[in-house]
Order: C-alpha cells, then structure tokens, then sequence
C-alpha cells in the first residue's frame, strides 16, 4: 500500500471515529440537545404545563427538561450562571436582573394579574390595619413584593410600617391558618386555596390592586437566542398555542396541570379565571412591562429605566 493510501485510510479511520463519538454525545445533531426550561410551582405557568404534557415540544422536534424553582429570584440566578436556556417568571426578577447585565431578553408574555393580598387576623379590614403587621410574601425579589410595596405606598405607607419576612409560597398558606403571620401577598393557586378552603379573606387582588399589571414572562438568554435561533422560535410557537388552548377550554386544561399544584379541579377553575392570559410581545404589552419597570424604579427596587432594546426580544 503506497502512503499516500495509508494516509488517506487513516483519516477516514479518524473521521469515522469522531463521527460516531459527535453522535454517542450528541454533538454532531443540533436538534439533539435538550432544551433546559425554568419555572415556578403556580398555575401562572400553565402554558408551560399544557405545551409538555400534551406533547407540543416533541411535535416540534424539541427535548425539553423543565426544573422547577421556589422563586423568580433563584430561577434567574439559574439563568445568569447559563444553567438554564428558557425561563417562565415574574417580570419583577427579570427587570431586575437585566437591570444588573444578566444577558437575557423577555420573548413572550405568560399571563398578567393572579395574586392577591389575605388576612387571618379579623382586626384587619384593609391595607391601612396592616400596620405594625407581618405580611409575607414570595421574597424580596417577587412580584408579590412589588404589588405590596406599590399598594401601601398607594395609601400613604411605606413597607417599614409593617414586617415583611420572606417566605416558601407552599408554607404561606399554614404559616397564615395558625397565625404565624397577619397576612400574605401570594400568587395563584395559593390565593383561592385560601380563601376557599382556609376561609382567609380576601382583602385585595392583583387586579385591584394594579389592574392589567404583567406577572409572568418567557425570558430566553442571550447565547441561546443566537445560538439556537430555530429551537426559540419553535418555542414560542409552542407557547403560543398552549395560550390559545388555555383560552378557549380553561376547565380543560386542569388535567395537564403537576397535581402539586392542584388542590381540586373545583379550585383550580376558580384560580384559573382570575388570570388574563396572554402570549404576545407587541406593543401594548411592551408598554405595561416599561409602565411596570417604571413603578419599580419609583419605588427604589431599581435605579434607573432600561432600553427596550435590553428588555425585549426584537421583532
């Protein structure tokens, strides 16, 4: 054999080789790789929930694994350190985030208003009774907090008139049954669990409080944006119609919902009509989210407004 045949033999030995070591780790095929997906235990996400559990993403193409996070503070940090390509979270994390250079962009919207403000203690009739109160919420970085924050400013308090200690939302609900706390600024399913079963009352909802305000977001980091320019699309095509099925059968989609977050499917009907959906970024929504950021920073949570171009994913 001349060497110039050795040669040749040896490189397509080689190429052989690699081909089959990029196909063993799924390098070679794009389309191979999972797609890692945040979210929160609410039904705030139930497009999320709908889109996996009826097979939307493998009718795509796509291998999704979804990792569920106590709060939108942790999931972006999730996000920030690259452990995660797509998130479903509150739009206050994500301002946040993005206000400190985390690289990502708000792709879609989720849902707008589902929470609300309960009470346990009778003594407490409105927002004004709370003072000297502890009023829980999800955390610092929540929605939740924000709403709270926003509401007792709107009646001439600040949240240094009452306790605000941070707690798990699956707690919030026994921590309020006992005692523990006067109140709490929760989030869907947790809010008509209990008024319902609990038999709390129901001082304010979200939609009281600050009518058609945005709650939760998809955001995408910016290396998957570029990267996998195909697998975001398809994404938000999903996302779109899990939204539209949502839409036109609420009650129906209760079955594709984690039973964690389901108490009943009674409850979760109730729950499930107190919140706007929505799967849009135009440009009525774009402005609620900048309307939102601006509440924030009035409230000293950030320090200055953001670009849209740093906010959003652009049309």
């Amino acid at each position: 054999m001349s060497k110039n045949r050795k040669i040749i033999g040896l490189t397509v030995v080689i190429v052989v080789l690699l081909l089959a070591v990029f196909t063993l780790y799924g390098i070679s095929d794009e389309n191979t790789e999972t797609v890692r997906i945040g979210y929160l235990p609410t039904d705030h996400d139930s497009a999320l929930f709908v889109a996996n559990a009826t097979g939307m993403f493998k009718d795509e193409g796509l291998d999704v694994e979804l990792y569920e996070y106590n709060n939108g503070g942790d999931l972006m940090s999730a996000m920030a350190s690259g452990d995660l390509d797509v998130g479903y979270v509150g739009i206050t994390p994500v301002i946040y985030s993005i206000s400190k250079e985390v690289p990502v962009k708000i792709v879609a919207g989720a849902q707008n208003e589902g929470s609300g403000l309960l009470s346990h203690n009778p003594s407490v009739k409105s927002i004004t009774d709370l003072k000297g109160k502890n009023v829980a919420t999800p955390g610092e970085a929540s929605i939740q907090s924000v709403l709270l924050k926003y509401y007792l400013n709107k009646n001439g308090m600040k949240i240094s008139d009452i306790e605000s200690p941070s707690m798990k939302v699956s707690s919030m609900n026994d921590a309020l049954k006992t005692g523990s706390i006067d109140a709490m600024l929760t989030y869907e399913p947790y809010v008509t669990i209990s008024k319902n079963i609990n038999n709390q009352t129901l001082m304010a909802s979200s939609s009281d409080i600050l009518p058609d305000h945005p709650c939760c977001v998809v955001v995408m980091n910016d290396k998957f944006l570029s990267g996998h320019s195909d697998k975001a699309k398809k994404i938000l095509n999903v996302h779109k119609k899990a939204t539209e099925k949502i839409k036109e059968d609420p009650e129906g989609i209760v079955q594709y919902l984690p039973s964690h977050i389901v108490p009943d499917s009674e409850i979760e009907n109730e729950s499930l009509s107190h919140i706007e959906w929505v799967s849009d970024l135009n440009d009525t929504y774009k402005k609620n989210v900048i309307n939102f950021m601006n509440i924030e920073r009035d409230l000293g949570i950030i320090n200055e407004t953001i670009p849209p171009e740093k906010l959003f994913l652009k049309n």
